[in-house]
């Protein structure tokens, strides 16, 4: 029976088992948190994000998630600088030009900062002279940084990433640093 893990992946840890840099620059990985052979994450999440990564060793189910031909819709709870005005968010929505093209359609809404939210390590850099507010991003695609890349585009960067969904799975439950087998 094929195995699938969901990780509340932490700030600053790469989304893959080895870390090929130099000694002296050695990241955390999923070897730290870890130890279940032959799984392998289901599409990436940079180090700099932090939530759900799916982990699997079902190549078919993997190819679904990561593939942006199948669509998966991914939820980020994200906090950006600023606060964005209804023509922002309309942006997002009908999608924004970024340098490898137009993005597709996103769901986006305003949100209160998440009640579960567990502190980040290192926080995130406040300023009392810069507001800042926290949107429900929903995507299809997966391209590289998409949704940090998005929510500049509008002038307003990306300061937490968390991805809360994928497809059906949650993190909620799950504290960050640890994992849980899924339920198929």
């Amino acid at each position: 029976m094929p195995k699938t893990l969901l990780f509340n992946k932490p700030f600053g840890v790469l989304s893959q088992f080895t870390d090929s840099s130099t000694a002296s620059s050695k990241s955390r990985t999923l070897s730290q948190f870890i130890d279940v052979p032959g799984v392998y994450a289901a599409g990436r999440l940079d180090k700099d994000s932090e939530g759900l990564l799916v982990l699997t060793d079902d190549g078919k189910l993997q190819n679904r998630i990561a593939s942006p031909k199948h669509k998966t819709p991914k939820c980020y709870w994200v906090q950006v600088e600023g606060s964005p005005d209804e023509a922002n968010l309309q942006a997002l929505r009908d999608g924004v030009s970024l340098k490898d093209g137009m993005t597709a359609p996103a769901k986006v809404r305003r949100m209160e900062e998440p009640a579960e939210l567990w502190p980040r390590n290192p926080p995130v850099r406040y300023r009392k002279s810069v507001p800042d507010c926290w949107l429900e991003i929903t995507i299809s695609e997966g391209r590289n940084r998409q949704v940090r890349r998005m929510t500049a585009a509008v002038g307003h960067p990306t300061l937490r990433l968390i991805r809360y969904r994928v497809g059906n799975w949650t993190i909620d439950g799950l504290e960050s640093g640890a994992w849980r087998f899924a339920e198929r």
